[in-house]
This record gives structure tokens, C-alpha cells and sequence, in this order.
């Protein structure tokens, strides 16, 4: 992309009309691309001088459209790949920590963002390390079971909700249960629960979804518009079925419980499945009980399977190129590691070198700013005591200037080292008994005059 962006920007001058239609994709690129191509603003040859073939405006508007998609596929690759390489370091970390015998977790990096000392003060190395090492594991498994339960109950629900003698549906017998006692915070608990398992297992394939791997979500906000777009569809259009299979599962719908009680709020709106009978009574029956199947596909992997005998590389964990992938990947993660140590032990070497020496050189520049302060208001004090002794002889000199007046012009002494302010102060100084200037009396060489 770079190359095409490069070619159009040498061939169209920059007295060519569609000049600014180059400068807005220009724009579009990253700094250092911008700078090595240039702007192409030093050649002065009229484009009508040299006939050549120039890129129509439809197809500058096609090569914009690619360049704001390369960029932003080359930024989201980016951050997803400092995510990539945050979660690797963290997982080396962890699988060296737990055979420490201080139990005390230690980093091999920094965090570069600074930590708040409210959890900083509480998660210490110590908890730290009980927590990702001792407790983290163990809340998983837990979790993890705990998800298996409900993963088989939806199951089992999904299969039996449509018998309404026996009741055979798990999620039935809980809410008509709760009925009975009249108990409404065990029904909205029961509801909530349900609905949040539900809603977590469907819009879940939703951010793992990819369409030609071109309509998906990416994380830390990577995502571009036509995939939210594409995603937001996708999750009005699995809201209504998801509310409906609740009321399903619940025997809360007529055309399930085959009884005439109170419509909810949904059916009320919506309306009912008994308006399509072939519908209520065959698809929505038995197409539920297609999940078993989907979860027996997901359990063995056949997805996976059947794209790799396609020819489509998938990741499998029994295959020679998922192997060499592993040690690629390895081999990306050390040099990555070794590049970090490399800029730590430089800015430690730096800061070192800082705090060695550079006491002493601020010590010297302050010594040196010490010293032209201290000579500038010696300075300033000689000034100020010569202006003040002027002024105060400024009273004695209207009489001296009028004495001056009617004296001969002296010359001055160039050669003297002192001046004075007063000419009559320093005449007496400067005259000698003889009749001759102390200046002359020095140099000697008017003494025959």
C-alpha cells in the first residue's frame, strides 16, 4: 500500500488539480510514512509538460479507502500484539513465582503506568502472590464447575421445555416453586440469574464471531465502524429469540404451557407463536434440541477438523505446523524479552550516570550563577555609589562650571587610569607644579614647550 501511496504522490506535482485529493491521503498515513515519501513540494515542472498517465479521482477515492483500512488494521495489529506480549510476560512471571520461597511476587517488567497507592498499599507482593499462584487457580476450577452445572442445565431445559406433564424443564421447576410461596425475591433472583447465563453464552459467540475475518471485535477499543455496525445487528437481532426461549424454558408462554393465563409484557407486544401453528407446534419444539449437536461439534473440535482437511490452517494441538507455530512464537517472545532488557538496563545506566554526576554539575552551574550574581551587584553597588556621589556634588558644581567657564579648555588624558567625575577635583591631581599635565609629564614629549 505504501508503494501505490508513494507512486501517486511522485507522479501527481503540485500544481496538479487533484494535488489536494493526494494531500488528504497522505494525511490518512502514519507520521514516518508521511515523512519519508514527503510532500513532493520541490519540483517545479508543470505537470502538462511531460504527458503521462495519471490516476483518475474514482481511483484516488478507491486508494484513500484502502489506506485509512491499512492503517487502522496496522494499528489494531499493534496493540493487539503489546496485549499479546503483557499476557505472554505475565504468564512467565506467574510459572516462576510459584516455586519462590520468599512468596513474594516479582515482576520481570515494570508496569510503565503508574499504580494507584490505595491498591498499591493493599495488593502487595505478598498478596499478589498468594492470589495469582495459591487462590487464582482454584477460583477457576470452581468457576469453571460451576458454569459446567449451568451449561447442563440449559442443556437439559433446551431439550425437555416443551413437556408440561412432567414438568421436565430445570428452570420450570424453580420458578413454579417459587410460585407457590408467593416467595417474588426468589423468582427475580432465579429470572436474573438465568437471563445473565443465557445472555453471557449468546452474545459471547458474538465477540469471538468473524465473517472472512473482516467483520469482528477487537478489544482495547480496536474495533472499526462496519464491525460495530455488523456487531450492534447482530445483537438486536439475538435479543428478541433470547427473551422468547426464556419464556420458553419457563413455561411462561401460553403456546408452550397450553394455558390461558396473564401474557407477559414481551408476548403483549410481540405477540404469540400460535398465530404460525407449523411454527409453534414442530420448529420451535424441536429445533431447540439442535444444541446437543453444536455441543458435541464444539467438544471434539469437528469445526476445526473438517476447515483443516478443507485446507484452511487451523490451530490443532496434534499437528506438525501447530508445533512450529509454538516455537516461532517462543522465539518472537525471547527476543521480544531480551529487547526489553536491553532498554531497562539503558535507562537504568542513564539514571545512574544522572544521579553520579549530576549533583556535581548542578552543583557548578549553581556555583557559576553564584558567582555572576555576586559580580553583577558589585557591579551594581559601584554604579550605585558613583550615581550617588554625583548627586551629591551636583550642588557644588554650578559655582565650579561657572569658575570652569572662564578657564582654558584642558585635554583630557586618555592614558589615565582613573577618571573623575568632577574636571576641578581632578586638576589639582593632574597638574604639576611645572606647569605641565601628569599625562605629558609621563610620555615627556612636550618638555621643551
Amino acid at each position: 500500500m505504501s508503494k501505490e501511496v508513494r507512486k501517486v504522490n511522485e507522479s501527481i506535482k503540485y500544481n496538479h488539480p487533484l494535488r489536494k485529493c493526494v494531500d488528504t491521503i497522505l494525511k490518512k498515513c502514519p507520521t514516518e510514512y508521511q515523512e519519508k515519501m514527503g510532500r513532493n513540494m520541490d519540483d517545479y515542472e508543470d505537470f502538462d509538460e511531460k504527458h503521462n498517465t495519471y490516476p483518475s479521482e474514482k481511483s484516488l477515492v478507491k486508494l484513500h479507502k484502502q489506506v485509512i483500512y491499512s492503517v487502522q488494521r496496522h494499528r489494531r495489529t499493534q496493540v493487539q500484539w503489546r496485549i499479546l506480549l503483557e499476557q505472554a510476560f505475565y504468564l512467565e512471571d506467574v510459572a516462576k513465582n510459584e516455586t519462590s520461597a520468599t512468596r513474594q511476587f516479582v515482576h520481570t517488567f515494570q508496569s510503565p503506568e503508574p499504580e494507584n497507592k490505595f491498591i498499591q498499599y493493599f495488593y502487595n507482593p505478598t498478596v499478589e502472590w498468594y492470589w495469582e499462584c495459591l487462590l487464582r487457580p482454584w477460583f477457576y476450577r470452581i468457576l469453571a464447575v460451576v458454569l459446567s452445572v449451568f451449561s447442563v442445565i440449559v442443556v437439559w431445559s433446551e431439550c425437555t421445555f416443551f413437556s408440561t406433564t412432567p414438568v421436565l424443564s430445570l428452570f420450570a421447576v424453580f420458578i413454579q416453586l417459587a410460585e407457590k410461596t408467593y416467595n417474588y425475591i426468589y423468582i427475580e433472583i432465579a429470572c436474573f440469574l438465568s437471563i445473565f447465563f443465557l445472555s453471557i453464552c449468546v452474545y459471547s459467540t458474538v465477540f469471538r464471531i468473524r465473517v472472512f475475518n473482516y467483520y469482528y471485535l477487537a478489544s482495547h477499543h480496536q474495533t472499526d465502524a462496519y464491525s460495530l455496525l455488523f456487531s450492534g445487528m447482530l445483537f438486536c437481532r439475538l435479543t428478541p429469540p433470547l427473551c422468547l426461549n426464556f419464556l420458553g424454558l419457563t413455561h411462561m408462554d401460553s403456546s408452550i404451557s397450553h394455558q390461558n393465563t396473564q401474557p407477559t409484557a414481551y408476548t403483549s407486544i410481540m405477540g404469540s407463536m400460535k398465530v404460525l401453528s407449523f411454527i409453534a407446534d414442530g420448529f420451535y419444539i424441536y429445533y431447540p434440541m439442535l444444541v446437543v449437536i453444536l455441543c458435541i461439534a464444539t467438544y471434539f473440535s469437528l469445526g476445526t477438523r473438517c476447515l483443516n482437511l478443507l485446507g484452511f490452517q487451523q490451530f490443532m494441538g496434534d499437528n506438525d505446523m501447530t508445533s512450529d507455530l509454538v516455537d516461532e512464537g517462543k522465539e518472537l517472545i525471547r527476543r521480544e524479552k531480551r529487547k526489553r532488557q536491553r532498554q531497562e538496563e539503558g535507562e537504568n545506566r542513564r539514571r545512574e550516570w544522572k544521579e553520579r554526576y549530576g549533583h556535581s554539575r548542578e552543583d557548578s552551574t549553581r556555583n557559576r550563577n553564584i558567582h555572576v550574581d555576586s559580580k553583577e551587584s558589585s557591579i551594581s553597588d559601584l554604579s550605585t555609589t558613583r550615581s550617588a556621589s554625583k548627586y551629591t556634588r551636583a550642588n557644588n558644581r554650578t559655582e565650579r562650571d561657572r569658575i570652569e567657564l572662564l578657564q582654558d579648555v584642558e585635554p583630557l588624558d586618555f592614558n589615565a587610569e582613573t577618571f573623575t567625575d568632577d574636571p576641578l577635583e581632578s586638576k589639582s591631581e593632574r597638574y604639576q607644579p611645572g606647569g605641565r599635565y601628569l599625562s605629558m609629564s609621563q610620555t615627556g614629549i612636550f618638555d621643551d614647550v
